[in-house]
C-alpha cells in the first residue's frame, strides 16, 4: 500500500483506464454514448480551466519575455520538430500510427501541475512556472491541432473543417465561458479544489478509456509487432533526452538565471497528457486515437519518474 501511494495519482488512474479498456471495452452502440460522455467531460474540464486561470496572471506572465519566448519556441518549435523527426525516422521501423504519435507528442503543450511542483522542488522560479504552464496550455488550444496538421501534411494528420469545429466547440468555447464566469465561480472552484482536481483526472481517464476501447476492438496489438514496441520505447527515450537536455542548454544560451533556467527545464521538457488525451479523442477515431496516444502515455509516465531525481539533484547543487 505504501508503494502504491508513492505512484502519481494520474499514473494510477491512467493505468486503471487502460486495463479497464482492455478487459471491458465499450463497443457497438454503447460507444456513441461513451463518446458523448467523454466529450461532455472534456467540455467541463476546459470550462474549469477557464475559471481557474486568472486573467491578471496571464498579463503578469506576458512581461517575462526573456523566459516565455524561448520556452514557447522550444515547446511548439524545437520539440515539434523532434517529434516530426521521430515520425519521419520511424517510417518503416515503427507501426505508422505509433510513429504519428511521436509527431502528436511533439506538438503538445507542457504540463501544469507536475512542471510547477518539480520546479519548486528544484529551486526554480515558481511564479514563472505557473504562468508559463498556463499560457502554454492556453496556446495549445489554438496551436497544437493546426501545428500537428501542418507538420503532418495530410492523411491521418489532416486537420479538416469538422476537426476545427470540434476543437472550437469542445475546447475553446468552454474555456472562454470559464473566463467569462470566473468572477462568479472562481471562489467555488477554490473551495472545492480536491473535487475539481479529481474531476480533471477523471475526465482525462474517460477520454483514454474510450480511445483505448476503440483500439482494443480493432485489436491494435495485431498492428504492433514486438519490434514496434522496442522502437516505441526507444523513441520515448530519445525524446526524453532531447527534451531535457535541449531545454537546459537553451536556458543557458539565452542567459537565464538559475531559477528561471530550472523552470524552463521542467516546463520545456514535459508534455501534457491533460491536453493530449482529450484532444486526441476529438481529432481521431477511437481505433486510431488509442494507438496514437501510446507515445504520450509512456512519455508522461517516464517524465514523472525522471523528474524526481533531477529535481533532487538540482536542489542539492
Amino acid at each position: 500500500m505504501t508503494l502504491l501511494s508513492r505512484i502519481d495519482p494520474m499514473v494510477r488512474l491512467l493505468t486503471l483506464a487502460i486495463l479497464l479498456a482492455v478487459l471491458v471495452p465499450v463497443t457497438g452502440p454503447a460507444r456513441g454514448i461513451a463518446q458523448f460522455v467523454a466529450n461532455a467531460a472534456v467540455f467541463l474540464l476546459f470550462f474549469l480551466n477557464g475559471v481557474r486561470l486568472p486573467r491578471h496572471e496571464v498579463a503578469a506572465g506576458l512581461s517575462n519575455h526573456r523566459f516565455l519566448w524561448p520556452l514557447t519556441l522550444w515547446c511548439f518549435g524545437g520539440l515539434a520538430l523532434a517529434g516530426w523527426a521521430l515520425w519521419q525516422g520511424g517510417q518503416g521501423w515503427m507501426p505508422p500510427l505509433i510513429a504519428l504519435g511521436f509527431l502528436y507528442l511533439g506538438c503538445l503543450p507542457s504540463t501544469v501541475q507536475s512542471a510547477t511542483a518539480y520546479s519548486s522542488l528544484a529551486g526554480g522560479n515558481v511564479a514563472s512556472s505557473v504562468v508559463a504552464a498556463a499560457l502554454l496550455n492556453l496556446l495549445g488550444v489554438f496551436v497544437t491541432a493546426p501545428l500537428f496538421s501542418l507538420l503532418g501534411g495530410g492523411g491521418e494528420a489532416g486537420f479538416h473543417a469538422d476537426g476545427l469545429i470540434k476543437v472550437v466547440m469542445i475546447l475553446l468555447v468552454p474555456f472562454m465561458l470559464g473566463q467569462v464566469m470566473q468572477g462568479r465561480l472562481s471562489g467555488w472552484v477554490k473551495d472545492n479544489k480536491q473535487l475539481t482536481t479529481w474531476f480533471d483526472r477523471g475526465s482525462i481517464a474517460i477520454a483514454v478509456y474510450v480511445a483505448f476501447s476503440g483500439a482494443v476492438e480493432q485489436r491494435f496489438w495485431n498492428q504492433v509487432e514486438p519490434a514496434g514496441w522496442v522502437w516505441l520505447l526507444g523513441g520515448v527515450a530519445i525524446f526524453l533526452v532531447v527534451g531535457h537536455l535541449g531545454a537546459w542548454l537553451l536556458g543557458a544560451l539565452v542567459g537565464l538565471d538559475r531559477a528561471n533556467r530550472v523552470s524552463l527545464l521542467f516546463a520545456g521538457a514535459q508534455k501534457s497528457i491533460a491536453m493530449g488525451a482529450p484532444l486526441a479523442s476529438v481529432l481521431f477515431k477511437p481505433a486510431v486515437a488509442g494507438v496514437v496516444l501510446l507515445p504520450i502515455l509512456l512519455y508522461h509516465l517516464a517524465q514523472l519518474v525522471l523528474a524526481a531525481p533531477i529535481a533532487n539533484r538540482l536542489n542539492r547543487t
